[in-house]
């Protein structure tokens, strides 16, 4: 039996990738801040010894920049070699009509630098919808990343799929308890909770992992009788009391269907208040492997 509760194959096409464009904003600024240099003026009896400091300047900015070009090119051209998708990002929200935004995000379309060299690329998404404040959902934010680094399997192994379920399933439970703990040292103790979905693409296998109401989808264009369509997928699982397994599971540990008529959902980090009442923070892991005929997918994940 497998460890992961996996996802049908695609019939046709699959993800569209695109490649990561981080130095975007360091290239305007380097381009902005040589302009704004340009405006200032410069006193007559040092104009020639400030040319040529600022030619120098100029020659040093524009290696800096072909240097970091070349960087991203290599990179591209190793995710290609690999056969690889290459991989954006983006981000949108909304505070809503809350006092303030509780949601959290980090977006790391490659983290590969920190993990086990034999891995082509690693990426990682992640959305967090916080309740009671926004604490617990910014400090996963910060944290649960850098968790999955340190437990992140090393070497190269045949059980890698099991591997990483443990990698996962230790990394939630880890950034669980730093922020119970670190909850319970305030005065008052903070209060905080918050769901999670996480999508970890290791090379070509899409692994995700969520708990709580935050949703992933996999929006697949695909092809029939010369027709394209959007074939939607359900990538996550939602946890909240009126599903029957949880609600069986949270009445066994003396709650109520809706975790003391307080939270809506079954399973989260923090909430320490409800640890005891059936509120856990094992994720629901799932697994989808890329083939060599995808082509176009987008993946959403929402909270």
């Amino acid at each position: 039996m497998d460890l992961f509760d996996d996802l049908p194959e695609p019939t046709q096409t699959s993800v569209m990738s695109y490649d990561s464009n981080s130095s975007s904003d360091l290239l305007c600024l380097i381009l902005l801040q040589f302009q704004s240099q340009l405006e200032h003026s410069i006193p007559q009896e040092e104009e020639e010894e400030q040319e040529e400091e600022e030619v120098e300047k100029r020659l040093k900015r524009k290696r800096c920049v072909a240097d970091e070009n070349e960087a991203i090119r290599e990179e591209v051209k190793k995710v290609f070699k690999e056969g690889l998708p290459v991989l954006r990002g983006y981000v949108a929200s909304r505070r809503g009509e809350r006092d303030e935004m509780q949601d959290a995000h980090l977006l790391l379309p490659d983290m590969s630098s920190c993990l086990p060299g034999h891995l082509s690329r690693v990426s990682y998404f992640a959305v967090f919808d916080g309740h009671g404040g926004a604490r617990a959902s910014r400090f996963a934010a910060e944290n649960l990343h850098h968790n999955l680094a340190k437990n992140f399997p090393s070497g190269e192994t045949e059980n890698v799929d099991r591997l990483i379920k443990k990698c996962l399933l230790d990394t939630f439970r880890q950034t669980d308890e730093d922020f119970l703990k670190k909850a319970s040292s305030q005065k008052p103790a903070w209060k905080d909770g918050s769901t999670a979905t996480c999508v970890l693409l290791v090379d070509d296998t899409v692994y995700v992992a969520n708990l709580g109401d935050s949703r992933a989808v996999l929006c697949r264009m695909e092809s029939a009788e010369d027709q394209r369509k959007c074939v939607t997928l359900s990538l996550s699982k939602e946890h909240n009391p009126t599903i029957y397994e949880e609600r069986m599971r949270i009445q066994r540990a003396g709650g109520t269907v809706r975790v003391l008529g307080v939270l809506e959902v079954s399973r989260s980090l923090g909430d320490g208040q409800y640890k005891r009442c059936g509120v856990i923070s094992s994720p629901e892991l799932r697994r989808l492997q890329l083939t060599a005929n995808d082509r176009q997918e987008h993946t959403v994940a929402r909270s």
